[in-house]
């Protein structure tokens, strides 16, 4: 009996350890095999291309001003057109050059990164066909080298974002420190590159088109209208609030708002639609902790100021952008202009998506927030602010701003001019917005 008794214990555990395994089976398939994933060295350039590039990069130029580039479309004829030509082809060459000199000097395992990789591969085909291209003698030569070039200046809206991602994958091997000056020579180098290539492109097109704007020299505006730039960029951020919280605030231009002063339209586009973010999410977030849903929210005013020459110093055009967004905190005033920064948490991630299109300067347009960092809130939270992209495509989001104020404020010195942050805690920001007139700024160097 207990020998019976034994073995109908035995198959009966074995029947069950069957059905359970009968069970599991059915329950959970197999999980799928892991694709593996290998890294490889970028490949070096031809020894042909690696000797152009040392070439162009050693060159040592005469320094272009602001002035050479304007005079090259006053007056605008042929001849000053083939004169802007010379200068694509050299400046161009070299500038790419440096710049494919300083992707290569990043620490090997950054250079391995596919999107790095790929930025770097772009950056030489395009030298590689600026360094040899055949000469070109006549007016419609010029004009099929020009649309060329556009489409060049076009290939290359994703640069910044591209190389974005490819620093968020390998931020454990370079500090913020490297990762802000690296950023800070690619941002000037991309603003000098474009402003050449599309000045030139203007003046070609302009050649072709004599009823042409003639308040343009290429691509500076000599009667820029802030006015109308701040409500070309209020309307977008305010549409941005609108589908982000359900409110935005009322945008108030005052001052001397009928006044003009040369400048890139484009450039002062950008800079306004990255303060009027951090101004509009800010009074919105504010007005939300603090006050009744019934009581409006407070405006952001905008004051136009134009200044004039006194004693010989150069004129500048002042905006000051003022919020009622509760101002930025004293620990976090040392850090505001720093890439690393931002006041958005993590809720506003954007996927990478490198397909897309843009204008010229679409891909400098951006929002989100990705950690670099030990990923506090607000710490660190520079790539996917780059990696979304923005004004000119009609996308971005309005928070997570980290990188919207190093910037512009990138932009504001390009030409000699300032941007400057003043919070006052608990009440609101004033951001001063000072503006080379760039009529009367040619000793600066592009």
């Amino acid at each position: 009996m207990f020998l019976a008794t034994s073995s109908t214990v035995v198959r009966t555990a074995k029947s069950a350890s069957s059905r359970l395994r009968t069970a599991t089976t059915a329950s959970y398939p197999p999980l799928p095999r892991r694709t593996p994933y290998f890294r490889t060295a970028p490949q070096p350039p031809e020894p042909e291309l690696s000797e152009l590039l040392s070439k162009y990069a050693s060159l040592t130029l005469r320094p272009l001003d602001l002035s050479t580039l304007l005079s090259l479309g006053r007056p605008l004829t042929p001849e000053s057109v083939f004169a802007s030509l010379k200068c694509v082809l050299l400046e161009i060459p070299h500038r790419l050059a440096t710049r494919v000199r300083s992707i290569e000097a990043l620490p090997f395992i950054v250079g391995t990164n596919p999107y790095v990789a790929n930025t770097l591969n772009a950056h030489r085909e395009s030298f590689r066909w600026l360094a040899t291209h055949p000469p070109i003698t006549n007016i419609a030569d010029n004009i099929k080298f020009a649309q060329q070039l556009a489409d060049l200046v076009q290939s290359h809206a994703n640069d910044i974002p591209t190389m974005a991602k490819g620093f968020q994958e390998c931020s454990r091997y370079m500090s913020p420190t490297q990762v802000s000056n690296f950023l800070d020579g690619a941002i000037r180098n991309r603003i000098s590159v474009r402003l050449i290539a599309e000045q030139h492109i203007a003046l070609s097109q302009a050649l072709e088109n004599p009823h042409a704007d003639t308040s343009r020299v290429g691509v500076v505006d000599l009667q820029c209208s802030p006015k109308a730039m701040i409500n070309m960029c209020g309307s977008f951020v305010s549409e941005l609030c609108e589908a982000t919280f359900g409110a935005s605030p009322p945008l108030v231009i005052d001052g001397h708002t009928s006044a003009t002063f040369a400048y890139v339209p484009v450039h002062l586009e950008y800079m306004l639609t990255e303060i009027l973010k951090n101004a509009f999410r800010a009074t919105v977030e504010h007005h939300s902790k603090h006050h009744l849903p019934s009581r409006p929210l407070a405006p952001v005013t905008i004051t136009i100021s134009p200044s004039s020459s006194i004693n010989g110093t150069p004129p500048y055009f002042s905006l000051r952008i003022r919020d009622q967004g509760g101002g930025v905190s004293q620990a976090n005033m040392t850090r505001i202009f720093s890439y690393a920064f931002t006041t958005a948490g993590r809720g506003a991630e954007e996927e990478f998506d490198d397909t897309g299109g843009g204008g010229p300067y679409a891909a400098q347009h951006v929002g989100g927030s990705a950690a670099i960092g030990s990923g506090d809130s607000g710490e660190a939270n520079l790539f996917s602010e780059i990696t979304g992209k923005g004004l000119q495509t009609g996308l971005g989001t309005i928070a997570g701003l980290g990188y919207g104020l190093p910037m512009s404020q990138l932009y504001a010195r390009y030409f000699g001019g300032s941007l400057e942050l003043l919070s006052l805690e608990g009440w609101g920001t004033d951001v001063f917005l000072k503006l080379r007139c760039l009529d009367e700024a040619g000793d600066l160097t592009i």
